[in-house]
């Protein structure tokens, strides 16, 4: 016996005998439902015979039977009723258990969303690859496919997604592609940092999707429900099925709001703000002219996440104005990160701890937020640090930047795409998927060890753009990626330490360094990122013009 529990009131297990009912019973279980016809297996205890043990053994039984391979809709809806009127938890079983994980996971298609029901099997042990599309549609055998085909299929709209599309359709102006992604609107999200610090205006990072999908390219408006790449075909919500040739991954991630305890309910009021939203980055700057004295907090999550200087940046911005307003010195400012280290490259740290010294920063590592009361102005965080035990500390806040965990998208993680930690598995050099040759990923949704930045993405499309034509030519992969990355420091208001690097740290400066040394506080630094990045994201690297991103041949030993 070895049940696996999908959820609180539910079990599935292979097959009992009828000795082990009494230890279910002793387990806690109040019920059972058997999904195994009588006879299939020579030594298979009949349901009567389980029954009869379990009345003894004071649980209830349903007998739901399913032959191997035909779960139909009415024994979905026989299985659902069972679990609303047994007594609960219960268990279920069959041979393996997976025609009872089906039936469970149908009868909550309407109750929960795909990725939570995927995500629940998958964790118990079972794939319900089979039957994903039924339970997208709510748990029903779709009656029309309504299939839609495309050469290339781009999931994700954002930097990386346009990018890649303008990218092929340079190369292939008559390749049939889509663009699937629900979003109205595509957003500029490095200027966000610059919109918390006063420099930009929010709406200058915004603009509508349709004006940005490339000529040519279709935008299906949809949001992705799951991927069958056996079928190769992505199954969307309201079970509309798009089949592709190839297929290009790029959602982005998650940010997990929710998983700091308090922070949902406090966002935007009490002083707790956040650049990694366009709604409050304005209040950012707000707080930060408002604030005269007291706490300042900025943090930091555990990697990876979105941009990793970023959370420092919002706290030079803020400081750089306190010390031109002759504010600082009532001002504590605190930096509280996760990690062990200012910043993942070593050659950038002097520089950045120099304007933490000038600030005068408090810098708390290996302190992860976990708790926030917005009211109450405090913040709760865990210490894990190396050789000592985890201890918590309480923290006073008078202002509070926060950035939230971040995940690989639900329908991501669940999906047949993902490696053990949710994030799409791919080969680092040239994007492709190590199991299906057929799809690629980029931007921050796949599981590189890069720098996940807009200046990736920049890097990465062209590369994916070269491999899926050469693919469609027959031709191994002709372009390689190096980890670029790229993250401009706004230390202070008119300087930026300009830290470019690639996989393993290298560094992978882009200009000379008599005219910008990227370890060191620089105003041609700021010129680019404040003048020239913009105009180049929306009407460059959108636009499939890669400059400085032309992609760098495979080397042939």
């Amino acid at each position: 016996m070895d049940p696996k529990a999908i959820s609180t009131q539910l079990s599935v297990s292979p097959q009992i005998s009828i000795d082990e009912v009494k230890a279910l019973a002793d387990l806690g279980y109040r019920s059972i439902i058997c999904n195994r016809p009588d006879g299939e297996g020579a030594d298979q205890p009949t349901f009567e015979e389980i029954e009869a043990a379990a009345t003894a053994a004071g649980l209830q039984a349903r007998y739901i039977p399913i032959v191997a391979g035909t779960v139909s809709d009415e024994d979905a809806e026989l299985f659902a009723r069972a679990m609303d009127e047994l007594p609960k938890p219960a268990l279920a079983y069959c041979r393996t258990g997976t025609r009872s994980a089906t039936l469970w996971s149908l009868s909550q298609a309407k109750r929960m969303s795909v990725a939570d029901i995927l995500a629940a099997t998958k964790a118990a042990g079972y794939d319900m690859a089979g039957v994903v599309r039924r339970i997208v549609n709510g748990g029903k055998t779709p009656t029309d496919t309504g299939d839609a085909h495309f050469e290339v299929v781009i999931v994700g709209g954002g930097a990386a997604g346009i990018s890649v599309a303008a990218s092929l359709r340079a190369r292939r102006p008559g390749l049939e592609i889509a663009i699937i992604d629900p979003a109205d609107i595509h957003y500029y999200q490095p200027g966000w940092t610059m919109v918390g610090g006063g420099i930009f205006n929010a709406a200058s990072t915004a603009k509508t999707m349709a004006s940005l999908i490339p000529a040519g390219v279709h935008w299906i408006k949809s949001a992705v429900a799951a991927f069958e790449p056996k079928d190769n075909a992505v199954v969307l919500d309201g079970c509309r099925v798009v089949k592709y040739d190839r297929l290009v991954v790029c959602p982005g991630l998650k940010l997990n709001w929710a998983g700091v305890e308090g922070l949902v309910e406090t966002l935007g009021k009490n002083g707790v703000t956040s650049n990694y939203r366009y709604d409050l980055a304005p209040y950012t700057w707000e707080l930060v002219q408002n604030l005269k004295s007291g706490r300042a907090v900025f943090t930091q999550p555990p990697m990876p996440i979105k941009c990793a200087g970023a959370p420092q940046k919002a706290l030079y911005l803020s400081a750089d104005h306190w010390l031109r307003k002759s504010r600082l010195g009532a001002i504590d400012i605190d930096f509280y990160n996760a990690g062990g280290v200012l910043f993942g490259v070593k050659e950038y740290v002097p520089a950045l701890e120099s304007y933490m010294a000038r600030y005068g920063a408090g810098l708390h590592f290996f302190h992860n937020l976990k708790r926030i009361d917005g009211p109450a102005k405090r913040a709760w965080f865990e210490v894990k640090t190396p050789d000592a035990p985890v201890s918590e500390v309480e923290v006073e806040f008078d202002m509070i930047h926060v950035v939230p965990p971040q995940t690989a998208p639900d329908f991501i993680r669940v999906s047949p795409l993902a490696d053990a930690a949710g994030w799409v598995d791919v080969d680092q050099a040239t994007l492709r998927h190590k199991t299906w040759d057929n799809v690629w990923s980029l931007g921050d949704v796949m599981n590189a060890p890069n720098a996940k930045t807009a200046a990736a993405a920049r890097k990465q499309a062209p590369v994916v753009a070269e491999n899926i034509v050469a693919d469609m030519r027959g031709l191994s992969p002709r372009a390689q990626y190096d980890g670029y990355g790229s993250c401009p420091l706004t230390v202070e208001k008119g300087k930026i330490v300009l830290a470019e690097f690639g996989y393993g740290g290298k560094l992978l400066p882009s200009f000379p360094t008599w005219l910008i040394d990227g370890t060191k506080p620089s105003r041609a630094a700021w010129l680019l990122k404040e003048q020239i990045l913009p105009p180049v994201y929306w009407l460059a690297m959108l636009k499939g013009k890669e400059w400085m991103a032309k992609p760098e041949k495979v080397s042939v030993a």
